[in-house]
């Protein structure tokens, strides 16, 4: 995923796609002998090939976006699909999401094994560098298994390139297994990667030890081990060791394509125009700004839990809020996520267009296309449309080469903050390196949004922390990994999420009532294993409830 070397290698990855991916997609296919004959690892060259492929099998896209739609933040509005059939408590073992999971984790896992098994043929490579993409390749492996083990619990743990019969008959590794061998693998690359600044420019995007320390804090945080979350932490915060790290002067900039690679990234998936681009905007954004339809939107749930500038939430008497004007004087972060009735659109020249979504609003028909028409149509089905990941350099049809962020230094403080107030270690010096800096970047001034209060209880700063996580990190995939942790998934995703106050003034105080979603806490805290993989490989049993 390097800006400028990974994509040289498109034309061989194809070839490679054809014949590792059609033969290896699933845990019990035969692995293709193909990368194993001497006629192909011939060079480092070569080997950097199938490394890149990996690379590319370690998130795509689709799932970063698709799975908010699994969160409160998120209502996908057009047909059933298979998170929407998650989210309302309908999904069996049979369902797609599931089954895609698990076949492209490994999928990528086989890849990143034929790289490791493979690579020592090169002959005459730069030990240094076989050394540095071997490291590589095992973080892409244990970021896999981390994916796998988050959503399925219990799930086949290998370090090699299974046999036939291997594959049919492999059981599920425990949870807690899973995890050691992640954070193993993390602690012995940690000193065999770069920091971000020891990689040249060519190389930006790849992994980096500051990667591997942060993938270890987010394991143990989904783990709610606090004193390894504070710990690991540390490593970032308090040291340069691997990496300097900082919040990008702007929210808004951060997420937009001049602004790649910047101190505050620490992981993500790299896209270049042209080559490698992702177009879900173009369902996303507004119609009157050239989208074609609105397959998701954010929910009234979501733009709630955004402060006023003053630091309070809306139903805070001294917050100012007013229900006339809802968008008014609210956290910066609202409108750089979300595009809401009256919204400044900004052009890619410069210019600014107004989003039309109350109904009747629009002073022309033109206009009027982004309007709320009720629930099925084209336009949005929450009275909100998507602005966060906006790419201004995309094509017509929206098509970006705009890097998706998956784990940035704002991330990082969060969880070093939730650790320690989790601790009862929460106090001035903590809050200041923390809440307050992302605050203060994110636009907020008023003493009461930036200063720490003593008197403030664990369970309401609890409360503090948790929402601004939510309104930092929204639309970055991650909403839905935190009510899991939390225990609050029953609480949140049970019942009827909303949209604007644009409905029927007798249901819901007007506010557009949405489809209803389900979440059984004795079953759904876990995903199914596959009904395709079971019927395999009876061996791998099945979760609680499917």
């Amino acid at each position: 995923m390097m800006k400028k070397t990974f994509f040289k290698y498109c034309t061989g990855l194809a070839g490679l796609l054809i014949v590792l991916l059609t033969s290896c997609n699933d845990l019990n296919l035969a692995p293709t002998n193909k990368f194993t004959e001497e006629n192909y690892w011939t060079s480092a060259e070569k080997a950097n090939m199938v490394l890149s492929m990996a690379y590319n099998q370690m998130y795509s896209s689709g799932y970063f976006f698709s799975t908010e739609a699994l969160s409160d933040n998120i209502y996908e509005g057009r047909g059933t699909p298979d998170e929407k059939l998650i989210s309302s408590g309908q999904a069996d073992a049979s369902n797609n999401r599931f089954a895609n999971e698990w076949r492209d984790c490994y999928a990528g896992i086989k890849t990143c094994h034929t790289f490791l098994e493979n690579v020592d043929r090169v002959p005459e490579m730069d030990e240094a560098l076989k050394t540095r993409m071997k490291a590589e390749a095992r973080f892409i492996r244990a970021y896999l298994f981390f994916r796998l083990t988050t959503w399925f619990g219990d799930v086949p743990l290998f370090d090699h390139d299974l046999s036939l019969s291997e594959s049919k008959t492999i059981e599920r590794t425990s949870h807690e297994e899973v995890l050691a061998f992640v954070r193993k693998e993390l602690d012995e690359i940690i000193p065999e990667l770069p920091t971000r600044e020891e990689y040249s420019t060519d190389d930006a995007g790849r992994i980096t030890s500051g990667a591997a320390v942060a993938l270890k804090a987010r394991t143990y945080l989904y783990s709610n081990d606090w004193e390894n979350v504070a710990a690991t932490c540390e490593e970032l915060i308090n040291s340069d060791d691997y990496g300097h790290y900082a919040l990008f002067p702007s929210y808004e900039g951060l997420f937009l394509p001049e602004n790649e690679n910047n101190e505050e990234v620490i992981l993500d998936v790299e896209y270049v125009p042209e080559l490698r681009t992702w177009s879900e905007f173009y369902d996303y954004a507004p119609q009157s700004v050239g989208a074609r339809v609105n397959a998701m939107a954010p929910t009234q749930e979501l733009v709630d839990s955004y402060l006023t500038l003053n630091g309070r939430t809306i139903d805070d008497p001294n917050s100012g809020y007013s229900e006339d004007n809802p968008y008014v004087n609210r956290d910066p972060r609202l409108t750089a996520t979300v595009v809401y009735d009256g919204y400044q659109w900004k052009k890619p020249d410069g210019t600014t267009k107004t989003i039309y979504i109350k109904p009747g609003s629009a002073p022309d028909e033109t206009s009027a296309v982004d309007e709320y028409k009720g629930q099925g149509t084209n336009a949005t089905s929450t009275g909100y449309y998507l602005r966060k990941y906006y790419d201004p350099t995309s094509t017509t049809t929206f098509a970006s080469g705009l890097n998706l962020i998956l784990i940035r230094y704002a991330d990082v403080l969060l969880m070093y903050a939730e650790a320690k107030n989790e601790l009862g270690e929460m106090n001035q010096s903590v809050w200041d390196e923390t809440i307050q800096k992302i605050r203060e970047r994110a636009g907020f001034s008023d003493a009461y949004a930036l200063n720490f209060n003593s008197a403030w209880s664990t369970a309401e700063l609890r409360g503090i922390i948790r929402n601004e996580r939510r309104s930092e990190l929204a639309v970055e995939g991650l909403r839905i990994f935190d009510i899991r942790r939390w225990k609050t998934a029953e609480n949140v995703l049970n019942g009827y999420p909303h949209g604007a106050r644009f409905g029927d003034p007798g249901i819901d105080d007007g506010y557009i009532r949405l489809d209803k979603r389900s979440f059984n806490p004795e079953r759904d805290y876990l995903w199914a294993v596959p009904q395709s993989q079971k019927d395999l490989n009876p061996s791998l049993g099945q979760n609680s409830g499917y």
